[in-house]
Parts: structure tokens; sequence; C-alpha cells
């Protein structure tokens, strides 16, 4: 317990004796307008209250300082198996979906999240609910009902989520690393669990997982390593009182967070070299570190610095000079993966077909940038760069969402920052001790590194094959010592590469931060469009919200020569990743400094974004112009780059079952949309560095620019973006003919249809199918908005345009999203990724569900069919009442009229408007009238006849991604109407894969060929400006 005599520095009791209080301010961004205090429980659970007076949101996140390294070695996954089944009842709510039932019912949302050393529980939920939702929240840490009948299934659900990850390169990579460490130190541990090591091993030695997982609870989660984050808009006194009578009665145990001393890497597993075969075709090689753990020098940050050089790519760095001799196209330096006592530090360069022939003189040139680092240590400006960029960006910090702001200081409280910094400590960059980052600088040894090669090409691996296995994932891999003779090099000292040098003083480098902040009441809702000629038209807000000195300027040029065909998409990809990869050096300065870009290519053409401080966001966009009209195609850049834009073509082909599945969906609704195959064939026939030198300019010849500027530019300045575009671009451009600009359009499904396209997973060793499952809405006008249109609607009734349609799709996903992943997940087990929502396709929408699942998907969507036709139904038509449907519609109105949280949040909705054809940006205003005026009789109607499998209007097409795995005897077919439908009351967890009946509906269209099927199909309306272009520039 908490008292007088062993307060913590900096604290005092509270007057009633239930907490005692920080009394010193806290540190916050001068950007920051809510009020904070830190509260210590009698408990000593540490509380950080957050008063936000203009939240819309309310959230709230505990933190506990353990995780899966203090799992028992016999019961791998444990701590994340707890982090599963501690969501499903407690004494006082015993109901096992009634918290997110809940936050649904009130726009919230929970997560939860396993790590090494941490396990992070959190909730977001409508601004009025927070107290209830807090009285929810605390019970799982005080009296969780870890009901018996929830065990079985919640360890099948962890088993979904480990075969989830089953073909992810980036979990195979890391379960791995820690497979080739060493035994002594439990970085080793399987984190993930899974059916084996949580129900099949337990159960031969004997061991009962729950009662395990209780033992682990009352072990760990205790009060004294948990950090407690709130935000509400209630006073902090209000919120402070609802922590002390909702927390209070977490048990204190009175210990200490679990540390894990000795490094993981022993000499017996230093100096090896890993290679091992990815899923995709990756190609990577690794040099990482046993690092000390450096949270005590967090005033510091020395592995910031390190990674600030190591990481450069600008002239003279480790990067430059790698590309120059073709070896490489990326590098990233990171402290990946530690926790209390220790940590990693990691080079990862992504090399080329030449660069895996040349890894050991790879190795070489890195330890010869190591050697100037030691040599340099710290250099006055490069250090003054990295901590006046700190401050920068702490200074003018934008807000978070509530969610992602109490995850993030619950962590940060939990890493030992003085009181007064738990908001800066992360961010600033306070001491100025060479000599401490120097030690750390020298850790980094030739005899102390761990070496990996990822890659597929076993021609380099010594032997000529993977030798070993993986236990969990099946990942294969060889371990070689690093060769005597690379290791003789590196020990005799190696002479450093004339190219190599320490980073040069950034110019993009901020240094007016003015944004001339004025009184402004009533800000305002849109861009106003202030440029419009054949060639441009340029839309343009001054922020009036946020008050940074940041822009975002985003820029779409339409270029109908793109993407005319699958050749001129795929030379037009190149194009643009040639422009990055010339501009690379410099843009990774600007980046560095804050100020980003983005360069695509686009369904329309080639898209361009620039976000960041606006003191040089002229300058970037002049070099980036530049570039794209000048580019001189090398021939050796030119075979890089074609080598990647092939490898991401096959490797976005090997993603997972429920992404392709989404992918067809899109296919099938998009007017025109050339396909991963489609691309990898034009892609075989464009070989010459020629081919894109003469295509270019002649795409860059005809285009039309549409531009937003957003931000901390006047509207001269704005103006001046355009003009740099045009002069840019040169006489040469000449604009589009109108006609040229006319929007996509999407596909109609017939009125009754009933379509399934099947097709194999491309990976054969992936368990896993997929389906979405989509129910297209109809197509229906969009309305000018009613406050620019006098002459619009009676606002008494609900007319059939896009806004009421959209307006009941949305209410209805609301009341379907729940129930779905109850049904469908925690009930019956079908799969870890079970999501429903809306989908929209141009000027379409509909509501999808998505599932992905080791079992047939003809079987999941038949389950799909009956949640629809059975719980959906009967929640509509026997249990709602208008009062629960109010409920929903106010919940889903919360969420639609969330305050942008930053400016980028902001230009997305506006630019999200412009792109779409519409430009409404009244849009949902208008959609939130239509929903407070809708109904339930109106939302069972709109079911009846648009939703509800069989219906006569209802219209639906699914894609099901099969796995190779499955038994090749059950093929699909058409169900005739004599076959018996499934026995709803049998319907149990998913305990079996190959018995379903897997059987389409009589009536269902099976699609052959999509080209075929897509030719039968209407086209929708395309959108268009819902008022007159020319009236926007007088808004």
């Amino acid at each position: 317990m908490t008292s007088d005599k062993t307060l913590p520095v900096g604290f005092e009791m509270s007057p009633d004796g239930t907490h005692a209080v920080f009394t010193k301010p806290i540190e916050s961004s001068p950007n920051d307008e809510r009020s904070y205090r830190l509260v210590r429980l009698n408990n000593d659970l540490e509380v950080l209250l957050i008063h936000d007076a203009k939240a819309d949101k309310s959230a709230a996140a505990l933190d506990v300082h353990v995780g899966h390294l203090s799992d028992p070695d016999n019961l791998q996954g444990l701590a994340h198996y707890l982090e599963h089944l501690l969501f499903l009842g407690t004494d006082k709510y015993p109901r096992e979906n009634e918290y997110k039932e809940f936050l649904a019912q009130h726009a919230g949302k929970s997560n939860a999240s396993t790590s090494l050393d941490h396990t992070n529980f959190h909730f977001e939920v409508g601004h009025a609910h927070l107290e209830r939702a807090l009285d929810r929240f605390a019970q799982f840490f005080i009296s969780p009902a870890f009901n018996e009948s929830c065990t079985d299934r919640e360890i099948r659900a962890v088993d979904s989520e480990f075969k989830r990850n089953l073909q992810m390169d980036g979990r195979r990579l890391f379960q791995l690393g820690k497979h080739l460490s060493g035994r002594s130190h439990p970085f080793w541990h399987f984190g993930t669990g899974n059916l084996i090591t949580l129900r099949d091993l337990p159960t031969q030695e004997g061991i009962n997982t729950r009662d395990e997982l209780i033992k682990f609870y009352h072990k760990y989660y205790s009060s004294s390593i948990m950090k407690l984050a709130i935000v509400g808009r209630e006073p902090l006194d209000e919120l402070t009182g609802w922590a002390v009578e909702k927390f209070s009665a977490i048990r204190n145990l009175g210990i200490a967070p679990p540390s894990y001393p000795g490094p993981p890497l022993t000499p017996k597993e230093l100096l090896t070299m890993a290679y091992v075969k990815p899923v995709k075709d990756l190609r990577t090689l690794e040099i990482k570190f046993p690092f000390s753990d450096t949270s005590r020098h967090y005033t510091l940050q020395p592995a910031r610095y390190i990674n600030h050089i190591v990481g450069h790519e600008g002239t003279g760095s480790i990067l430059s000079l790698l590309k120059r001799k073709g070896w490489a196209s990326g590098i990233s330096a990171s402290n990946p993966g530690g926790g209390v006592g220790f940590e990693f530090l990691s080079f990862v360069v992504s090399l080329t077909k030449e660069g895996l022939l040349h890894c050991e003189e790879i190795i070489e040139v890195v330890f010869q940038f190591i050697k100037l680092l030691k040599q340099e240590g710290v250099v006055p400006h490069i250090w003054d760069e990295v901590t006046s960029l700190a401050s920068t960006a702490f200074r003018f910090k934008e807000m978070m969402q509530p969610a992602d702001y109490v995850v993030a200081r619950a962590g940060a409280m939990q890493r030992g920052y003085a009181p007064e910094w738990v908001l800066s400590g992360s961010e600033l960059i306070r001491s100025n001790e060479p000599q401490i980052i120097q030690q750390f600088i020298n850790e980094l040894q030739v005899n102390t590194w761990v070496g990996r090669i990822v890659t597929q090409d076993i021609s380099v691996v010594p032997g000529g094959a993977f030798t070993q296995t993986e236990r969990w994932y099946g990942t294969q891999y060889h371990v070689a010592p690093v060769s005597p003779a690379l290791l003789d090099r590196l020990s005799k000292g190696l002479e450093l590469h004339p190219e190599l040098h320490m980073p040069l003083p950034n110019e993009y480098l901020p240094k007016d931060f003015e944004t001339h902040k004025v009184d402004t009441p009533e800000p305002l809702t849109h861009p106003t469009l202030i440029k419009h000629t054949p060639l441009t038209r340029l839309w343009h807000k001054k922020d009036d919200i946020f008050w940074v000195p940041k822009v975002n300027i985003h820029l779409r040029f339409t270029a109908p020569l793109a993407t005319a065909n699958p050749s001129n998409l795929v030379k037009s990809m190149l194009y643009v990743a040639l422009v990055k990869d010339v501009l690379n050096e410099e843009t990774y300065a600007a980046q560095i400094a804050g100020l980003d870009y983005t360069l695509d290519s686009s369904i329309k053409g080639i898209q361009l974004s620039i976000r960041g401080y606006n003191d040089k966001a002229h300058l970037l966009l002049e070099r980036v112009i530049h570039t794209m009209r000048n580019l001189q195609v090398e021939p050796d850049r030119f075979v890089r780059i074609r080598d990647q834009i092939e490898r991401d073509h096959r490797n976005a082909y090997l993603a997972n079952p429920s992404q392709h599945a989404s992918y067809h969906i899109q296919v099938i609704h998009q007017e025109k949309m050339w396909t991963f195959i489609e691309r990898l064939d034009a892609l075989e026939f464009v070989t010459t560095p020629e081919e894109i030198q003469l295509f270019y300019p002649e795409m860059l010849a005809r285009l039309h620019v549409e531009g937003l500027v957003h931000g901390n530019m006047d509207r001269g300045q704005a103006l001046r973006v355009s003009e740099i575009v045009e002069e840019g671009l040169g006489a040469a451009t000449r604009p589009l003919v109108p006609s040229e600009l006319t929007a996509m359009r999407s596909l109609l499904l017939p009125e009754g249809c009933q379509a399934v396209y099947q097709r194999d997973t491309p990976d054969p060793s992936n368990l896993n199918s997929g389906i979405e499952y989509f129910i297209q809405m109809e197509d229906v006008p969009h309305l000018p908005p009613s406050s620019l249109s006098p002459n619009s609607k009676n606002q008494d009734t609900l007319a059939r345009d896009h806004k009421t349609t959209r307006a009941l799709t949305q209410i209805l996903a609301q009341i379907i999203q729940e129930p779905c992943f109850h049904q469908l997940r925690t009930t019956e087990q079908l799969g870890y990724i079970v999501q429903s929502g809306i989908h929209t396709f141009g000027p379409l929408t509909g509501i999808k569900i998505l599932v992905q699942s080791e079992r047939d998907p003809v079987y999941i969507e038949s389950r799909i069919e009956s949640f629809l036709t059975n719980r959906i139904n009967n929640l509509l038509f026997n249990t709602m009442t208008p009062q629960d449907f109010e409920r929903q519609v106010q919940s889903l109105v919360e969420k639609k009229l969330r305050k942008d949280m930053k400016l980028r949040e902001e230009t997305g909705r506006y630019w999200g408007q412009i792109l779409s054809g519409y430009f409404d940006f009244w849009e949902i205003a208008e959609e939130v009238e239509v929903m407070r005026r809708t109904s339930l009789e109106d939302a069972r109607r709109f079911f009846a006849e648009w939703i509800l499998p069989g219906a006569v209007r209802a219209k639906k097409v699914s894609v099901h991604i099969r796995s190779q795995m499955l038994n090749k005897s059950t093929d699909t077919k058409v169900k005739s109407s004599k076959e018996k439908e499934t026995d709803e009351s049998k319907v149990e967890p998913a305990v079996r894969t190959l018995e379903e009946v897997i059987t389409l509906k009589e009536g269902t269209l099976l699609i052959e060929d999509v080209v075929t099927f897509k030719a039968g199909l209407e086209l929708s309306r395309a959108p268009v400006p819902v008022i007159d272009l020319l009236r926007y520039s007088k808004l």
C-alpha cells in the first residue's frame, strides 16, 4: 500500500487518502491543449489521466509489464492465450460478449496485444460512455471469469491466429531468430502458441492449461507492474475519481517487472551465418549485434544517433556506395525485439541479384563504416540536427486518435522515465554525453555479431541446400560459421573506402515555423477552387484548425497513355520507380527533416504527394518535377529497378487468401483493372531502358493535373505550387480534352444475382482459404447537398438517392458487425480473420463479410448466409427494439462525426472527395441527417429487399480462394433442391475440416471467366460533381 513514507519523489497524498498525486508540471508539447495528471493509487497502480475537452471519443489502455518471455518452457504461448481469454466475461459482467457488444453499441472498439515483455489491453468509446466502459474494463483485472467453456475455443482462436501468420515472412524470420538464440535466455520462446503448445503437449504431460493460465494470471497480473492511461472529456478530478473507484481493487503483489539478464546470443551463436529460405522472393542481408540495454540512457538515446548515421541514405552512406556498385536497393538500421536487460542493433541491406553474390564485400563495407563511426564519434553538426529535429517534432506534435494515444502513453509509462517526462521521455534528447555514445558504438565489434542471408537461391548456400527446418513455421535454413577469411580481413582492420563519409549538413532543415494564427470561430469545412484551366485544377484550404507549420500537397496527373494497356502500366510503374531511385539521396534528407513525399502510379496515371513542414516544400516539389521531366534512364539502374518491380508483383501474388479474395472482388467491379498476371506477362517484354526513355515523354505530353494544397500555405503560395508544376512540365505538355476526364465507372450486378468466383491459392503450401462475400447496393443518383440546393427533395422522406442508400447500408453494416464477429469467429471459430463492413467501388457501395479459414470457402459461405438469414433477420424483425436501433444509429453517427485529430486526416477527407469525382465535401453531414431520420422499419425493409440471402433484388458476388491443401476430392458443385440444408442446431466450433457439405446452393452462378462475366454487365453512373465546378471558387 502507498503511504506517506513510501511515496516516490514528487508525489503527495490526496486529502482523502485514496491516491497520491504527482505535483510537478508534466512536460507536454506546446501544440498540446490537453490537461494531464499523474496519480498513484494505493495499490501502486500509476494512472495517467488526460482531459481533452474536445474529445468525441474516450479511451483507456492498461499495460502489464509481462509477455511471452515469461511463458513456462512447457507452455509456450500462455501469455498470448491469457490475452485472448481475459476478455470473455467477468464475475460482475458474466456474459462473454457483453464488453464488445457494449462498445459496439456506443461507437467503440477494443483490442489487445502481447509482445516479449508487455501485454497491452485497450478500448475506445463514445465520450459520453467512458464511465461505464471503464467499469467493465477494470473487471478484467479484478475478477475475470476464465470460463471453462471458452478454454478450448480460445486455444483454437490462438491457433487460427498462428495459422494466419504461417506464410508471413516477417513472422517466420522473427521466430527463426529466436530459435537460433541461446537456450539459457527465454528469448527463444515461441510467443504466439498453437494447439500443440497449449493443448497437445500439456495434455501429454498431464498439465491443465486453464489451471496454469490462472496461476500465470495470479503470479504476474499485479497492479505494481501495470500502468494505466485514460483520456476523456471529463475534468481531471472526475477522471481521478473513476480511476480510484474502479481500479483500486486490482491486487498488488508487490512484484517488480520480470527481468531477463544475460544476452540471448552467447559466444556459441555469434559469428554464424544463417541462410534462410523465404516464402516470397526476398533478398536481404542482416548483420545483428547484441547490444546493451539503453533504457537508462533515455535522455541521450544513443541508438538513435547510431541508427541515424548507419541507416542514412545520402551521399557518402553505405547505401549510396552499394547502389553505385549495383549490390543493394535499400538499408535499414534499428533496435528490433529487445526486452528488459537486453537489446539488439540490426542493420539490414536489401540486395540485388548481383549483391547476393557479394555479401562478404557488403559486410566489409558495413564494418568500414562502423570503423569510420568509431573514429568520428559524435559529429557536432549531425548531433545538432538529430536533437533539433527531435525538438521540432515534439514542439509541433499533432494529436493521435484516442485509442492509439493511450496505448502509447501506457507503454511509455513502463520505460522508467522521470514522471515529469512521461509524455516527452521518448521524444526529446536532453543530454550531450559523447563519451557514452562512444561506449555504445564500441560495442559493434568484429567478433560479436551474427549474420543472416534471406534468399530462395540455393546456389549461395554452402553445400547447396537448406539443411534444417524450424519447428513451428517450417522455415528452411542452413547455419554455417562466418568464413575464417572474412573474419581475418575484418580483424586486421579494413581500409576505408574513399566514397564513405559522414552525412553532410541537411539543406532541408526547416527554419520558418510561423503560422500566422488567428481566431476562427467557424473554420471552413471545404477547400476552395482557386485555379481552373484546361491543364490544371487546383484546390486550396489554408489550415484554420491545427495551426502547425505543415502542408499537404496532393497532385494527380491524369495521363490516359499511362494505363491504356498492361504494357503501358508496367512502363509507367518502371518510370515512377526510376524517378524515385534517382531522387533517393536528396529526398532522404528531406524525409529525415520532416518533409516526405510519395510518387506512385495509379489507375488514372501518376500521383505525387508532399507532406511535412512547409518551409522547404516548394524546393522539394521543384526537384521532383524536374526529375520527372528530365529523367535519364541508366542501364544498370533499369536492370535493378525492373528486377524489383518483377519481384514485387510475384510477391504480391503470394499474399494471404483473404487479401486475394478482396483483390478479385475489386477486379470484378472495376471497369478497367489490369491484373498482376497481365502485368507480369507485359513486363516480360519490357526489357530495355530505351523503352522507358521513349515512353515517358510521350506519357507526359498530354495531361490533366488535379491538385490540393492544404495547410500552412496561403493562396499565393498554393498558386506557386501549380506554377512549379506547369513550368517544370514545360510547354510540350498539352491538356486533355474534357471527354478524357470522365470518371471511372463500376460494373452493376443484375438484381437477383448470386454469383461465385473460385480460384486456388497461388501459394500451394498455404493451408488457409479465403472468402469475401459482397452484397452490392443499387446504383442511385448522387444529389447536390440540400444546403446548396434550394429545390432539393422533401427532407421528411427517405428518397432513393446516393446518401440514403449509403446511410442505410452503413446502418446495416453497423448492426451486423459485432454479431458477425461473435458468431463466425468467437462461437463457430471459422478463422482468425473475420471482418465485416463497407466496401466501395467508385459510385457503388455494399456490405462485405471477409473470412480466412482452414475450412472450405463453400462451407464458409453457407455459414455467412445462415448468419444473415437466421441471426440478423431474427435480430431485426424479432429482437431489436426501436430504442436498440436508435443506439446503433447514434453509435454510427458518433463514428461519422469523429473530429480530425491532425492536419493529414482532414486533408485525406478532402482529397478523397476530389478523387471520387463527386467533390461532395458536405457528404458526411448530409448522411448523418439521413441516418437520424431513418427508422427501424426503414432498415427492415432495406435488409429484406437488398441484403437477405435469396431476396429478389439482392445482388451478391463472392470470391472463394481455396487452399490447394484441401482434399481434392471435395470438388465444388451446385446443390440440387433435394439436398438437405445444414441443421442449425448441430453447428459447433471448428473441430472438423472436411466433413461439411461443400455444395453451392441451387441457382448459384459459377463465374468461369471474369472477363466474359464482366462483359455481360451494365455500367454504373459515372461520378459527376454535385454542383457546378465554378461554384466552388465562390464558396
